[in-house]
């Protein structure tokens, strides 16, 4: 295994780490299972794209495939759609209906198969349609970002502030800029995105961890003032 076959699987672990473990803390600390199950389901994805790598699997393998599927469901409604609506649990108070929660996943799917190997049959509108639902995430990060700042989470809200340049700049690149010196399976490219998803899952779980806590206590000292009021 060369050195970049080595920093690929590290960065490709630390992602399926940071995914299935914070995922899980999403659905069993917090009942947000939008983005517990996004967060999982980034962690398949990158468990798929591990053992790809690792056997070095041709693009007729069914492994490349699922990857192709998993990696548009993320793309175009997880870490978009999904993610704002999760994030929405703290920031507005908003509390998704099982409705809207299976409806969410159920479009990420459709949307998913539709852009499967998107590069060979849509081509252009397909690569300008990530980057467009990408800006109005950050669009809304940076609205995140403002709020922690409020709460006085500042060091959460710079480490959210950086991951969310290095997810934009992914992004950007992705479909668009291929690293010099990079090989035909853009290794480099990967270890990259990899390490950078696997940050912006980690400081994202962190930051709406903090958020919750913030609101639980502002919740607490409203019931004890109303209560003492009485």
């Amino acid at each position: 295994m060369s050195i970049k076959e080595l920093l690929f699987a590290v960065a490709d672990v630390w992602m399926i780490a940071v995914g299935f473990t914070c995922g899980i803390k999403f659905i069993r600390n917090h009942k947000n299972y939008l983005l517990g199950i996004e967060w999982i389901v980034v962690a398949t994805s990158g468990s798929n794209f591990l053992i790809y790598g690792l056997v070095k699997a041709g693009h007729d393998s069914p492994m490349y495939a699922a990857a192709s599927f998993l990696d548009a469901f993320s793309r175009s409604i997880g870490i978009t759609l999904i993610l704002v609506l999760g994030l929405m649990r703290v920031t507005h108070r908003y509390k998704p209906s099982l409705a809207v929660d299976i409806g969410v996943f159920a479009l990420a799917a459709v949307v998913g198969f539709a852009l499967v190997g998107y590069a060979e049959t849509i081509g252009t509108p397909a690569k300008i349609f990530f980057i467009v639902v990408n800006v109005l995430t950050t669009i809304f990060l940076l609205y995140f970002v403002k709020r922690l700042w409020g709460i006085d989470e500042r060091g959460h809200a710079v480490w959210t502030s950086l991951a969310t340049a290095c997810g934009f700049v992914i992004a950007s690149i992705y479909d668009f800029v291929h690293i010099p010196g990079d090989d035909s399976e853009h290794t480099i490219f990967y270890i990259l995105a990899l390490s950078t998803w696997g940050l912006q899952m980690f400081v994202y779980y962190r930051a709406y961890r903090a958020f919750d806590t913030y609101n639980k206590r502002v919740d607490a000292e409203t019931i004890s003032g109303a209560a003492v009021t009485v």
